[in-house]
């Protein structure tokens, strides 16, 4: 993109010259933007709310199965993926209110990986719901402490393992769904990443993991202190299991991450260059500030990164081979969660659009990111009002921006067929969490919501704080959505990639 820019006080004039791009980026079959398509939503059932978190709160009258209770406000809750048979999909949560051990419910407490059904039938114990790390022995919980952090639980294809965190989680040779996997069957293990020339300690720390779906690479995210500067890159890197390390902490089975690649480069052309009176943006420039996850196909690393128009925060894609970088949304209001589907060619994002909350900012189109290197940070942390993110699921055609010649296209709302009452599916007050996933066929989304509650409404709040009618009164809720006019995808395994990324 270039400007011919002229300055007169405050006055500043641009010129703007569209993406010569655009007409090659056209999909056949979006000639024109997609009309609305049938969307069912419905809620997924959780474990039973008790309200009464002390020791023993748990009770048989509360869950008759003595399969653990969660909180109505403390649950955690944090929806993954799909299993690959799209009957399952993956969480994490905090159970609450267990007796003491020996009792065997005492295995249902604390932060825990769990799955549940999607299609309306129970596991044999008469749940629709199933522990998988809850009772895993202490010494196959390798690496374990009280803070571990089940974020983002990502299922590998294999259906045996789960990326949650910085740990894999694995069954062995069981299926998750399967009665063989039991807890005992189960290990989980960390993930180190190596930061030391000899190879020594605990390794760096490590956010914001995403898998490939070649189940062999991740991307994963770092932040870098340097005085009083804080910054963060990204990573691209090959797990491989380490049985018995000799090396580094904990000096447990593990997870190495090797062969391990910055999505940066120093020689890479800079966003913005100067002749003159002219300036110039370089749109093929490659500023991933953070990646957030792969495209189905694998060929895309999916980031956040410098802003294309003022003030308008976007998701980018840049080719792991070519380096190309294409922009992925265009809508003016703050997008960061998201999935794209397993043929590539669609996107379930989680943006503020239905709030309006960021216009002010980006509303008026077309101005160059000018001021962004300084501001970005500050206007992204406007989307939030504390604990609330305004985040509604959106179903978005990837190929349609590039055929709308004025870029208007936002997608359509997937939970939008609800009347917007109190528990409804498009309630406004229940706002999404990251991150929406697709089914491995293309037909169904998983996304989990979280209800505004006190101090972000309610006392000196002028928002009153709205009633929970999820069970039990609990705040946060599992959903999923079925695209019922879609026909399933065919389910091809992706080969693993390289290792090398040519300009990282």
């Amino acid at each position: 993109m270039y400007f011919s820019t002229v300055i007169l006080g405050a006055l500043i004039t641009t010129a703007a010259h569209a993406n010569p791009r655009a007409q090659e980026s056209l999909h056949p079959a979006h000639k024109r933007a997609s009309a609305n398509e049938p969307i069912d939503v419905i809620e997924l059932p959780l474990p039973p709310v008790t309200h009464n978190e002390t020791e023993g709160g748990c009770t048989r009258q509360v869950n008759p199965h003595g399969t653990g209770c969660i909180g109505a406000n403390s649950s955690n809750l944090l929806s993954g993926n799909f299993l690959p048979d799209g009957n399952h999909v993956t969480a994490s949560l905090v159970f609450t209110g267990a007796p003491a051990s020996p009792d065997p419910r005492s295995n249902y407490s604390g932060l825990n990986l769990i799955i549940v059904r999607t299609n309306g039938t129970l596991f044999p114990n008469g749940d629709a719901w199933k522990c998988i790390t809850c009772g895993v022995p202490a010494d196959q919980q390798y690496g374990f402490t009280s803070s571990m952090d089940y974020q983002y639980p990502q299922a590998f294809t294999d259906g045996t393992r789960v990326l949650a965190g910085a740990y894999i989680i694995d069954c062995g040779t069981a299926q998750l769904a399967s009665p063989q996997c039991t807890p005992d069957k189960v290990h989980i293990y960390p993930i180190r990443w190596n930061t030391s020339p000899t190879g020594s300690g605990a390794g760096g720390s490590i956010r914001e993991l995403r898998k490939h779906p070649d189940d062999v690479h991740i991307t994963f995210n770092a932040i870098s202190y340097s005085g009083s500067t804080v910054s963060q890159y990204a990573y691209f890197a090959r797990l491989q299991f380490n049985p018995a390390p000799t090396n580094g902490t904990p000096l447990t089975p593990r997870y190495d991450l090797v062969n391990v690649t910055g999505l940066y480069s120093p020689e890479s052309t800079s966003i913005f260059s100067f002749e003159g009176k002219n300036m110039t943006i370089n749109e093929q420039a490659i500023t991933v500030g953070e990646a957030r996850g792969l495209n189905g196909l694998g060929n895309q690393v999916q980031y956040l990164g410098s802003p294309a128009e003022s003030c308008n925060i976007d998701i980018f894609d840049v080719d792991l081979k070519s380096g190309e970088v294409v922009r992925m949304t265009y809508g003016p209001e703050y997008v960061d969660p998201f999935d794209v589907s397993p043929d590539g060619q669609w996107a379930v994002i989680m943006d503020t659009t239905t709030s309006d909350r960021m216009m002010f900012l980006s509303g008026m189109r077309g101005v160059p990111p000018l001021v962004d290197p300084l501001l970005t940070a500050a206007v992204s942390s406007i989307r939030n009002n504390g604990g609330r993110r305004f985040f509604v699921p959106w179903l978005y055609d990837r190929n349609v921006p590039y055929v709308n010649s004025d870029r208007s296209y936002e997608g359509q709302q997937v939970n939008a067929a609800g009347d917007g009452s109190p528990g409804s599916v498009n309630d406004p007050f229940w706002n999404g969490g990251a991150d929406p996933r697709w089914s491995l066929d293309g037909t169904k989304i998983a996304y989990f919501q979280l209800l505004t509650v006190a101090p972000d409404c309610g006392g000196s709040n002028p928002l009153p704080c709205p009633v929970s009618t999820a069970p039990g009164g609990r705040t946060a809720r599992l959903m999923l959505a079925t695209l019922t006019s879609r026909k399933p995808l065919k389910t091809t395994k992706v080969k693993p990639v390289s290792d090398t990324i040519p300009w990282g």
